[in-house]
């Protein structure tokens, strides 16, 4: 007696049969069971079933479809929360690359300083060498910070900075270079009376040389440059659009330490008091994020500020004992630093754009603060460290020989960012999830109303079938796109919220995508209130209803499947092109039509080809095989179509 296959073994036979051919399998199984010789009958839904996985590009198509729902809804369960509307101004336009802790080997073993504020880090060799990673190109300006000007590669190099879009470096006779960007203050001479808005670089600067021994800190901003020398004197230069307390700074004539938020240049004056020429934000002070501030004289109680490590938006300063302390904005899931053994102090302090990272006595190495990009996730092996350097969003440990030791934070961007800095791979996951949900949700309600006015009017006819259908005539007559358009326009001046837009948006597109199911379930149900089950269920006395709906319905539901297939690919296409038009769901919520919305843009489309080419083919794979699956199966599901091609 032969056993019955389970269901997965024989999904497993049609699978192999698909891709690796079944004569051999046919053969082998006929040789073994000589019954197999019989013609074999078989249920309708098996047949179905077998005539689908018989087609290579079939399966193929359903397993990308398959993936691609994996994706979209298993996807941001393994992602951190929020990923997909995070954004970061210092990380905007950034092209796919995972370079962005990928030290040069040359300056592996001979590390003398590492620095960054944006999308590329500047390290500095014992032996003078400058070299430049990450993503070096600075938007349409054709700038490339990979390229250094030959005058740095010839001299020995003594300090070096890097800012969001320029570096400075500093030789070993006191001459300043700078390079990258320069059209905004970054560097260079700029007359007062025609820039208004920047602050120029120093004169003694530009054509002299300053005492390198001298030379206490090198920093820069956003678009700005400090130089801070061990007797309190400083040069500082940059946009003052972005740092509109400059001026507040060029009035001061000694500083103990200086460094840049994103808004802020952050200085100590007197050592009493952290200095940005504005109240408030910097006046109460804390042991640790997300404890109870304290004004500062009352949390000083006499003690020095020695120095500051600024992040974007809030400060670590350090104090004569050795202790440290926290004031300005932390977000909610900023970690707070670890605590200290006892007698434990910090040795080495650094900063990068939302974290902080620090060396202690008993040689452990610390991260805090802000970890979206895992800025603080600390390697457990980080023995002989000696010196730290923190990037934007990356941090390196050294040793005494001057080695790489280890290194953590951001790698990069596998798709790139889009214009406000937000990872584009992360939101294709998110987007995907919110395109096909909303496609699905459409076709579900255009698929009920289409069932429903098609079965009620194929069965009964007459005045009810010249009703339903002129209701058809009329909603298949409505200019879609345009009445879609102007529907979401409205909801868009309207007081609603984001969630109940989406909502609106769902059932927008399910109301007006019926008519063609209905049409075609009538035709159906008009040829099968024919048969002889249907006359036969009338002379037993069964009620209209449940003969349109219990007994002729299940007869026509391959048809509907097919047709809801078909239909799924389209509303995603839809949705995607009114998102895509700005009339469907609004950034920072992505779907995979508002991502392309800068693709309308020639700058975009020539410059940042990342930011929709990614897009478009998750988009396009997606919809061309959810319609070959519904094309195989409307062929397997109507055997004389497939006799007629």
């Amino acid at each position: 007696m032969n056993k019955k296959k389970g269901f997965f073994a024989t999904i497993g036979g049609w699978f192999k049969r698909a891709f690796f051919g079944g004569s051999n399998t046919m053969a082998k199984e006929m040789e073994e069971d000589p019954s197999k010789h019989v013609e074999e009958i078989v249920t309708p839904f098996k047949q179905i079933m077998r005539g689908f996985f018989e087609r290579k590009i079939a399966v193929g198509a359903i397993i990308v479809v398959i993936l691609m729902f994996l994706l979209a809804f298993i996807g941001p369960l393994c992602m951190p929360k929020y990923y997909h509307s995070y954004t970061e101004i210092t990380q905007k336009n950034v092209p796919p690359t995972m370079s962005m802790m990928r030290v040069p080997n040359e300056l592996k073993n001979d590390i003398k300083m590492i620095d960054s504020f944006g999308s590329f880090t500047v390290g500095l060799s014992n032996a003078g060498k400058v070299y430049v990673w990450g993503s070096t190109k600075i938007g349409t300006t054709g700038v490339d910070l990979k390229d250094i000007p030959q005058e740095i590669r010839d001299a020995k190099i003594e300090f070096v900075a890097a800012g969001i879009d320029h570096a400075v470096a500093i030789d070993d006779q006191g001459k300043v270079h700078c390079w990258g960007y320069s059209k905004l203050g970054q560097y260079g001479y700029f007359d007062p009376a025609q820039y208004p808005n920047i602050l120029s670089e120093p004169d003694e600067l530009l054509n002299g040389t300053i005492d390198v021994a001298n030379i206490k800190k090198v920093t820069c901003g956003y678009q700005c440059t400090a130089i801070l020398m061990n007797d309190g004197s400083y040069y500082l230069w940059g946009n003052k659009n972005v740092y509109q307390n400059i001026e507040n700074f060029t009035a001061l004539r000694q500083l103990e330490d200086i460094d840049f938020s994103l808004n802020y240049i952050v200085g100590i004056t007197d050592g009493n008091s952290i200095y940005t020429g504005k109240r408030g934000l910097y006046d109460q002070y804390r042991a640790n994020i997300g404890e109870k501030t304290l004004p500062a004289r009352e949390f000083l109680k006499g003690r020095k500020i020695i120095a500051v490590y600024t992040t974007s938006n809030n400060v670590c300063g350090e104090l004569e004992d050795g202790s440290v302390f926290f004031t300005g904005d932390f977000a909610s899931n900023s970690l707070p630093m670890p605590a200290l053994h006892e007698n434990e102090r910090f040795v080495t302090l650094c900063s990068g754009t939302y974290h902080y990272t620090g060396l202690t006595t008993e040689g452990r190495v610390l991260s805090w603060g802000g970890n979206v990009l895992d800025q603080c996730e600390t390697p457990k092996d980080l023995s002989g460290t000696t010196r730290i350097y923190a990037g934007a969003f990356q941090s390196y440990a050294v040793n005494d020989n001057n080695e790489l030791v280890g290194k953590w934070g951001l790698k990069g961007y596998l798709f790139g960012t889009d214009s406000y800095g937000a990872n584009i791979f992360q939101r294709i996951i998110q987007g995907g999830k919110m395109t096909m949900t909303i496609g699905a949700v459409a076709v579900i309600i255009s698929t009920l109303i289409g069932i429903i006015i098609g079965c009620l009017s194929g069965y009964f006819g007459g005045q009810v079938d010249i009703l339903l259908m002129r209701v058809t005539e009329i909603v298949s007559a409505i200019p879609f796109l345009p009445f879609a358009l102007i529907l979401t326009s409205v909801m868009a001046q309207s007081d609603i919220s984001e969630n109940n837009k989406i909502l609106i948006l769902m059932v927008i597109l399910g109301v007006l995508t019926w008519p063609g199911l209905a049409r075609m379930v009538r035709g159906q149900v008009l040829a099968a209130r024919e048969n002889e089950y249907v006359t036969a269920a009338k002379a037993m006395g069964v009620k209209e209803g449940v003969i349109a709906f219990k007994h002729i319905l299940p007869n026509i539901i391959s048809i509907i499947l097919v047709s809801l297939t078909l239909d799924f690919a389209g509303c995603m296409l839809t949705e995607s092109s009114l998102s895509y038009l700005g009339f469907g769901v609004t950034y920072p919520r992505p779907t995979w039509g508002n991502m392309l919305n800068g693709a309308n843009n020639l700058t975009i489309i020539k410059n940042f080809w990342w930011q929709w080419v990614f897009t478009s083919i998750f988009l396009a794979i997606t919809c061309i095989c959810i319609n070959i699956v519904g094309d195989t199966l409307r062929d397997v599901m109507d055997p004389k179509s497939d006799r007629d091609k």
